[in-house]
C-alpha cells in the first residue's frame, strides 16, 4: 500500500503547501529576486502544534513583514486539521495559488507513477473517466484511464492515472507496457467496461490473461432499449443468465431469454451475444470471487471520490493539472484501504486450483 503522500510524510507536505502558498500570497518565490522590488517580503516563522488523524506535530507557519497573509489550508487559531486532505480542493483560492501548491508535489506524482509494482495481480480493473481540458487554446474532453490492482494479498491499490486523448490499441498498449516495464509479469484477469481496442493490446502485453467485462454495465445498456413497463419483468429474467452456475446453463437461459423478449427487445439481448467471450469468465467460479469479476464498482467507488475532488474545477488548464488533482485524491482514497477483500482465502484457494505453479510462484 502506498502511504499517504507518500515519503514526504503528511506533517511535510503541510509543510510545502503553506510555503507556495505565501509564494502566491507575496506574487514570487523563497529567495527570488522579484522580491527584491516589494515593501513586503517573508518575515520567518511562527510555530504552532496541529492535531490531526496521524497525531500532533508541530508546524511552522510562515509570516510576512505587513502582517497580511493569512493561510488558508491551516486558518490562524486552527489546530485540528483533521480531515483536510478531503477539503484540499474545496478551500476557495485562485486557479493560479492551487497550480503553485500542486507544483510543490510535482515530484512526487512522478514519483509514484514510475514506482515498482507487484509480479503479478490476480486482478486489474480499468476504467475511465472524462474531464475538460485546455489544450493548445482549445477546450477539449479528455480521459483519465485509471487502473486499479487486486495484489495476491487481497489488498486494492491503484497502479497507475494516465491522462490521454483517445481509445485505441495503441494507447493501451502503452499503458499495459508501463506495468510491465514497472514489474508486472502476469495478470490473470482484467476487468473493463468495453475500453475499446483494450482486447487486442492486452492479447499482446499479457496473452494469458482472461478479460471479464463488467455485468452491470452492460444490463445497463441492455434495459435502455426496454419500455419501463417491461423493465421489472425483463430485469427479472435475466438473473437467471448471470446466477447460472456454469457457462453452459447460463448460455441455454440467454437462449430462453431470447426466447421470451428477443422479438421485442432484439438489441437488448444482442449485445450480450456478440460479447459472450468477454462476459463469461466468472462462471469458472462461485462465492467471493464472482462478485469480485462481474462488477466495476470498485474502480466506480474511486471515481465517484475523483468527481467530488474535482467538483468545483470545470475546465483544467492541462493535462498535468488534471493528473496532480487525480493523484491527490487517489492518495485519500488508498489510505482506506487497510482491509483484505472479504473471502480472500475462499478467493485465493479457488485461484490456486485453477492456476497452480502459475499463481503459486508469486505467492
Amino acid at each position: 500500500m502506498y502511504n499517504f503522500f507518500g515519503r514526504l510524510g503528511f506533517k511535510d507536505i503541510l509543510q510545502e503547501l503553506l510555503e507556495a502558498e505565501m509564494d502566491a500570497s507575496l506574487g514570487y518565490s523563497k529567495n527570488h529576486k522579484a522580491g527584491l522590488d516589494t515593501d513586503n517580503k517573508r518575515n520567518g516563522y511562527s510555530q504552532k502544534t496541529i492535531k490531526s488523524q496521524f497525531g500532533e506535530f508541530p508546524l511552522d507557519i510562515p509570516r510576512d513583514r505587513n502582517g497580511e497573509f493569512e493561510p488558508k489550508l491551516v486558518p490562524k487559531h486552527q489546530r485540528d486539521v483533521s480531515g483536510i486532505e478531503d477539503d484540499l480542493y474545496g478551500i476557495e483560492m485562485s486557479a493560479e495559488m492551487v497550480s503553485k501548491i500542486t507544483d510543490r508535489i510535482l515530484p512526487e506524482v512522478k514519483e509514484w507513477q514510475s514506482r515498482p509494482l507487484n509480479s503479478l495481480y490476480p486482478f486489474v480493473f480499468m476504467d475511465a473517466i472524462h474531464y475538460k481540458v485546455r489544450d493548445e487554446g482549445r477546450i477539449v474532453s479528455k480521459a483519465a484511464y485509471i487502473v486499479l490492482g487486486v495484489t495476491t494479498e487481497g489488498y486494492k491499490d491503484i497502479l497507475s492515472i494516465t491522462v490521454g486523448a483517445n481509445e485505441s490499441s495503441k494507447f493501451w498498449l502503452g499503458m499495459l507496457n508501463d506495468l510491465k516495464n514497472r514489474g508486472v509479469q502476469d495478470v490473470l484477469f482484467f476487468c473493463v467496461d468495453g475500453l475499446p481496442g483494450f482486447r487486442d493490446a492486452i492479447q499482446t502485453v499479457f496473452p494469458q490473461a482472461q478479460i471479464q467485462r463488467c455485468i452491470i454495465h452492460m444490463l445497463r445498456n441492455s434495459f435502455k432499449y426496454v419500455n419501463y413497463s417491461d423493465l421489472k419483468k425483463f430485469a427479472s429474467d435475466f438473473k437467471a443468465v448471470y446466477n447460472a452456475s456454469t457457462e453452459e446453463m447460463g448460455k441455454l437461459e440467454l437462449e430462453t431469454l431470447k426466447g421470451t423478449w428477443g422479438k421485442k427487445y432484439p438489441y437488448a439481448i444482442r449485445s450480450w451475444e456478440d460479447n459472450w467471450e468477454d462476459l463469461s469468465s466468472f462462471y469458472q467460479f462461485s462465492g467471493e470471487l464472482r462478485k469480485i469479476m462481474y462488477t466495476t464498482n470498485i474502480i466506480e467507488g474511486v471515481n465517484r471520490q475523483y468527481r467530488k475532488a474535482t467538483k468545483n474545477k470545470s475546465v483544467f488548464p492541462n493535462d498535468a493539472s488534471l493528473a496532480k488533482m487525480l493523484y491527490l485524491a487517489s492518495q485519500n482514497v488508498m489510505k482506506k484501504w487497510t482491509q483484505r477483500y472479504r473471502g480472500w482465502d475462499q478467493v485465493i484457494g479457488q485461484l490456486i486450483l485453477l492456476y497452480g505453479e502459475r499463481l503459486t510462484q508469486y505467492l
